[in-house]
């Protein structure tokens, strides 16, 4: 794995934060966010869409599971999802889809399954701190 590149900046400049992140994401990327509630996991991923040229309101599909931005960018919750769901509704085969797969609340065992598959795995880690966040970036190598 690659050394972890690590952001930190406040909420207010998040569209900047979403630039750096994306200059590192292929053009096909799955990407694993992590943080505690409130983290910022959602926030993180309206600021992205905004980049692909999303314009339409990001939610995060709690309920739904998963949602769909344009032709190429793919926002998944797990929270509320174990794997066996997510891998039974047919999810997996979503993931070879051209675009950003962003994947809220995937655990390790869903990365290490994904990557026992030939898939390449992204994860950002978001951590609420005194004056913003911090993204931890790490990526296959």
């Amino acid at each position: 794995m690659k050394e972890a590149e690590v952001i930190e900046a406040p909420l207010e400049k998040i569209d900047s934060v979403a630039r750096k992140i994306a200059k590192r994401l292929p053009e096909h990327a799955i990407v694993f966010l992590r943080g505690d509630l409130a983290a910022g996991k959602t926030t993180l991923v309206r600021a992205l869409a905004k980049i692909r040229g999303y314009g339409e309101a990001v939610t995060s599909p709690t309920f739904s599971i998963q949602q769909i931005y344009g032709k190429d960018l793919f926002h998944y919750d797990l929270y509320q999802c174990p794997n066996e769901k997510f891998l039974a509704m047919g999810l997996l085969e979503s993931l070879e889809e051209p675009g950003w797969h962003l994947i809220e609340w995937g655990d390790e065992n869903l990365e290490n399954y994904l990557k026992a598959h030939g898939f390449s795995t992204v994860v950002i880690e978001i951590e609420p701190t005194e004056s913003g966040r911090r993204y931890r970036i790490s990526a296959d190598a």
